[in-house]
């Protein structure tokens, strides 16, 4: 087992982020932060497959799991993103336990699955270290994204599918599904979610979610999610900017005592000739 499956399975709460910048130096930032897991999305993230290695690189240098959401359920998709050292693989769109059984296939080395065998990958650490394939079907984290009210009535055969590590609720694509369009109040979605993470429960797995911010991530753990992404690189910056810049401009232009400069005010505390100024 990884340390991600190692600590789901002992129940602990993760939290982590996605990368959607494209950038190796982000992605440290984010590593650097003390996120669980970095997660790079190749769905709807500015990068591509170029930038998939430098984020990996990135992540690793600082001991941090580097998971990747694949574009599609294709193949070649999943096995190029664990060749270069993905600690696991999201799968977009799942909407049945047959779609399930064929994307978790993608992860794993025959007979148990399709992914094609090579040593000579990063993976492997170029063919120096091919003792690796004994343990890699146990090592890669499946996690398979909920999203439609499809997936919803299927929950349950789909959480028993096996390899399967975590249920991740698109609350996005869920909730305009569902009809309330990014309403995660909503009676509909909060009954999803319960199914999903029922489900979850029931098979042993974890169900996770992404949350915009911090507290909403809370809500998500007291609500039983255990897997939890917390926005991405570019919405943290974009938000610490605009809090940044929203200070700024509530901060008045005040002229008191503890706004000006340090000598300025010394002087009008301490006249020419005071017991402060003779004691310099």
């Amino acid at each position: 087992m990884t340390p991600l499956s190692e600590r789901l399975a002992s129940g602990d709460t993760l939290y982590g982020t996605f990368l959607g910048l494209g950038s190796a130096l982000a992605a440290e930032a984010c590593a650097l932060a003390g996120f669980d897991w970095l997660l790079t999305d190749l769905e709807h993230g500015g990068g591509d497959e170029s930038e998939l290695l430098p984020q990996q690189l990135a992540a690793d240098a600082h001991g941090v799991p580097m998971l990747v959401r694949v574009e599609s359920t294709h193949r070649i998709r999943a096995g190029h993103a664990l060749d270069l050292g993905a600690a696991g693989i999201m799968f977009p769109g799942i909407e049945s336990p047959a779609q399930a059984e064929q994307a978790i296939r993608h992860l794993n080395y025959p007979p148990d699955g399709d992914r094609g065998v090579a040593t000579y990958n990063r993976a492997y650490g170029f063919g120096l270290h091919p003792e690796r394939l004994e343990t890699a079907n146990q090592r890669i984290l499946g996690i398979v994204q909920i999203e439609s009210r499809q997936a919803v009535t299927q929950v349950e055969q789909i959480a028993a599918v096996p390899g399967i590590d975590v249920l991740f609720i698109g609350p996005r694509d869920l909730s305009h599904d569902l009809g309330v369009p990014g309403d995660t109040a909503a009676p509909a979605f909060q009954d999803a979610l319960t199914r999903v993470v029922a489900a979850a429960d029931e098979a042993g797995v974890a169900a996770g979610i992404l949350a915009p911010e911090a507290q909403t991530a809370r809500h998500y753990a007291a609500q039983g999610l255990r897997f939890i992404g917390i926005g991405s690189d570019a919405t943290l910056l974009a938000l610490a900017g605009k809090h940044a810049v929203d200070s700024v401009h509530a901060t008045p232009h005040a002229t008191s005592p503890m706004l000006r400069p340090r000598a300025h005010a010394e002087s009008l505390a301490c006249p020419s000739g005071s017991p402060a100024r003779r004691g310099r």
